[in-house]
């Protein structure tokens, strides 16, 4: 249907911000594109993008058009398969996770979901875990794997999957040397997100006032700086082992540390009666894992901390 086809265009350009790359990857022009978005803003009697020097954004009416637009695709999907085999579910599903989740967590969480509804597309982005709860909440993703707080928002539903301790881990060319200090210490943290409320409160708890010498927004970002001499770096355990970088650190042990970290798969809960979105939901496993040591370049130094 028509309409279908100018909602998946909308709904592809929403996640690019690119004209270029979305009439590209739809296979259509750029002028087909434009004129795409100019219906449906006549249709809606909204602006739904800005155009600027600075590139393409949604505007309030954009996000709330692509909510509607991806429950209607939903729903014409839900109508098309109603009395066939759950096998041919259909549909496009945006899944936000970290590299780290991407590499660890994802094969196994998705996997049920691929068996069973091998129709169902996956459009998968990477970034900052920090942001994972706050562009879901916002639309940009329907199901997102992130560090979980201690309070889930009320918007949203989420289910643990794992758990990961935080760990102090610091270049390895260098020898170790004495005790371990954490008022002596430089250290480079996460700029925002849970890791780094857990790392301000073990300072508090320890009652340091620590001297940050970089902050990065994004784990792996921190584990270069850490590599390059920067400072003692404070990281989920499960960053640290599917790094590259690992042969390259060495963890350190201290007589305290900051608090595990808990991983959730998380959806919104206004989404949980889209077909493809309570696929999703009911694929993950609910079973909790905790994160299996797997670098062997990054062994522990004893030391204690104070």
């Amino acid at each position: 249907m028509q309409d279908h086809d100018q909602y998946r265009l909308f709904l592809h350009l929403a996640e690019t911000l690119s004209f270029t790359r979305t009439a590209a990857d739809c296979h259509v022009s750029p002028a087909t594109l434009s004129r795409t978005v100019r219906r449906l803003e006549a249709a809606t009697g909204q602006h739904l993008l800005d155009r600027g020097p600075h590139g393409v954004c949604l505007t309030t009416h954009g996000r709330a058009f692509r909510q509607y637009a991806a429950e209607a695709l939903d729903l014409w999907a839900r109508y098309r398969t109603d009395g066939t085999a759950d096998d041919e579910l259909e549909g496009h599903l945006r899944v936000f996770a970290s590299v780290t989740a991407c590499h660890s967590l994802l094969p196994d969480l998705l996997s049920p979901l691929r068996d069973a509804h091998p129709r169902v597309s996956i459009s998968l982005r990477t970034g900052d875990a920090a942001a994972a709860l706050a562009l879901l909440d916002q639309g940009e993703a329907d199901l997102a794997v992130a560090a979980l707080p201690a309070r889930i928002p009320a918007t949203l539903l989420a289910r643990q999957i794992a758990r990961s301790p935080l760990v102090l881990v610091q270049a390895g060319i260098a020898s170790p040397h004495g005790e371990f200090r954490a008022a002596d210490e430089p250290f480079v943290l996460p700029r925002q997100g849970l890791a780094r409320a857990a790392a301000d409160q073990w300072f508090r708890e320890l009652g340091v006032r620590p001297h940050i010498a970089a902050e990065t927004d994004g784990h792996e970002a921190l584990l270069t700086l850490v590599a390059l001499g920067y400072g003692t770096g404070i990281i989920p355990d499960l960053v640290l082992q599917h790094s590259g970088l690992c042969s390259r650190l060495r963890q350190v042990t201290a007589s305290s540390v900051p608090d595990q970290l808990a991983i959730g798969v998380c959806i919104r809960r206004a989404d949980v009666h889209r077909p493809l979105v309570a696929a999703a939901w009911a694929a993950t496993s609910p079973a909790v894992q905790t994160a299996q040591p797997r670098c062997a370049g990054a062994r522990a130094n004893h030391h204690s901390s104070t």
